[in-house]
């Protein structure tokens, strides 16, 4: 601790309460990388030797010897980094996931913290504390491996060098993310579509390992009597299972959900799967007392957890899209992150044991990849095509144009017709109007007519004069002409 405290420099002003413009100086850069480089390696090796230490001091029959463990810690700590062993010429390479996950933990935690200590605003930045991590795992892996020749336990020095180097890479590429904006930088040039496959594809695999873990859970607890006569007697011997039983957890998982989802796994000659079944030999650990004896006709019905998994996943993404096909999309970019998934964590927890009857533990990848991507993509859609809207698609814009085109002329054509038929109608003769018009002035044209031929045209008082000069001669005789 004496040590961290000197590299860290308590002294030292955060980066966040210093003025933006104003960097580290070079000597407190290279404080705060070295801390860096060093910090995951001493507390890793720590923590690898305090389990071997709790180890020694339980077993029975046992010496314990400070040298003893330091020098086996060397060895433990390339197998909490995924580097295959070696014990007296038989590889084991079955090696626990837990201590794996906790040295990645460990890794990206320093590279957030050295990170913000140096105000790393992008990758480009925060590469310095990539490479300071990456190379110091890979030199110490590398040292490790060449210490150990000569010894019972040993390592090949390339493995060594690159797989712990590569682990605590990606670790630490994970733990700058957040503090330099890469998560946003992806989501504004990622496809929103696909960007929500990728969360809604994290959601599905979390889910088949909590099936995968819930399906073990419950076989250890029926078997719950066959667990307990593995442990013996002895404290030191039962702790030690116990011990083993945790760290190899993740890999007992890892088979589960294998099994839930269809291919299932194989320890030496013992295959189980959910159509199959072969005995054979198992290690007499606690974690494998809850492996079945025989094949049962009711495991196929476990195959509905897969299946309401992938449901779920199209249920969370019925929303994303007017569009059934673009659903359809994200489902399948889901499908293809369960599948990468089960790619990753089924090639990490199988492996050699040694050259007897147990070798190899394997989980079928490819096999198990095909099986859970269709768990998820089959069902998924189904839901997300049936769940969500289902607006017909947009037309292209030359359909568009169009009908733009086509509604302009038909308007143009319908004020034609309007104006042409307002002209027939004032042109019409069947006009009632134009009828009455008409037959007034032949009327009036045949009256005419008839007062010239009676010699009725004169004006009216002229009539009354004519009338009256008639009625004052009644005496006078008519003339023959008028007879």
């Amino acid at each position: 601790m004496r040590i961290m405290d000197l590299l860290t420099d308590a002294r030292e002003e955060p980066v966040s309460d210093l003025d933006p413009d104003v960097g580290l100086s070079r000597a407190a850069r290279v404080r705060v990388l070295l801390a860096a480089a060093l910090g995951p390696l001493v507390t890793g090796y720590a923590a690898v030797a305090t389990v071997l230490t709790l180890v020694a001091l339980t077993a029975d029959r046992t010496v314990f010897s400070g040298t003893g463990v330091l020098l086996a810690a060397g060895p433990g700590w390339l197998a909490a980094h995924q580097v295959r062993l070696g014990f007296g010429g038989h590889p084991l390479g079955v090696l626990p996931l837990l201590p794996t996950l906790g040295a990645a933990l460990l890794a990206a935690r320093t590279a957030t913290g050295a990170a913000q200590r140096l105000g790393c605003r992008s990758v480009r930045d925060a590469l310095p504390v990539l490479l300071t991590i990456a190379g110091a795992h890979a030199v110490f892996g590398l040292v490790v491996a060449l210490g150990t020749r000569g010894s019972p336990v040993t390592a090949n020095p390339l493995a060594a060098f690159f797989v712990p180097g590569l682990l605590a890479a990606a670790a630490a590429f994970v733990g700058v993310t957040r503090s330099c904006g890469l998560p946003d930088v992806v989501a504004d040039r990622l496809d929103p579509l696909a960007l929500r496959g990728l969360r809604a594809g994290a959601l599905g695999f979390a889910v088949l390992v909590a099936c995968g873990a819930l399906v073990f859970t419950v076989a250890t607890a029926v078997s719950w009597a066959t667990v307990s006569d593995i442990y013996e007697p002895a404290f030191g011997t039962s702790f030690g299972l116990f011990l083993l039983s945790v760290l190899y957890l993740p890999n007992a998982v890892a088979a589960a959900l294998s099994f839930v989802t269809g291919p299932g796994f194989s320890i030496g000659d013992l295959n189980v799967g959910m159509f199959g079944y072969r005995g054979g030999a198992v290690p007499g650990v606690p974690l494998l007392g809850g492996l079945p004896e025989h094949h049962a006709a009711w495991w196929p019905a476990l195959l509905v957890l897969p299946a309401a998994t992938g449901a779920l996943v199209g249920w969370s993404l019925r929303k994303v899209d007017a569009d059934p096909a673009q659903r359809i999309r994200a489902v399948a970019v889901a499908g293809a992150v369960v599948a990468l998934g089960c790619v990753l964590l089924g090639t990490l927890s199988g492996g050699r044991l040694g050259d007897g009857p147990f070798d190899p533990v394997s989980v079928p990848v490819g096999v198990a990849s095909v099986v859970a991507f269709c768990w998820i993509v089959i069902p998924g859609s189904f839901v997300a095509f049936f769940t969500g809207e289902h607006e017909p698609p947009a037309p292209p814009p030359e359909a568009l144009e169009d009908n733009e085109a086509f509604e302009d002329a038909d308007e143009v054509d319908t004020e034609a017709a309007a104006e042409a038929v307002e002209e027939l109608e004032a042109s019409d003769p069947s006009d009632p109007s134009d009828g009455d018009d008409e037959e007034a002035a032949e009327d009036a044209e045949f009256e005419a007519e008839a007062d010239a031929e009676l010699g009725l045209d004169d004006e009216p008082a002229e009539d009354e004069a004519v009338t009256g000069g008639t009625e004052t001669c009644g005496d006078v005789e008519p003339d023959e002409t008028d007879r």
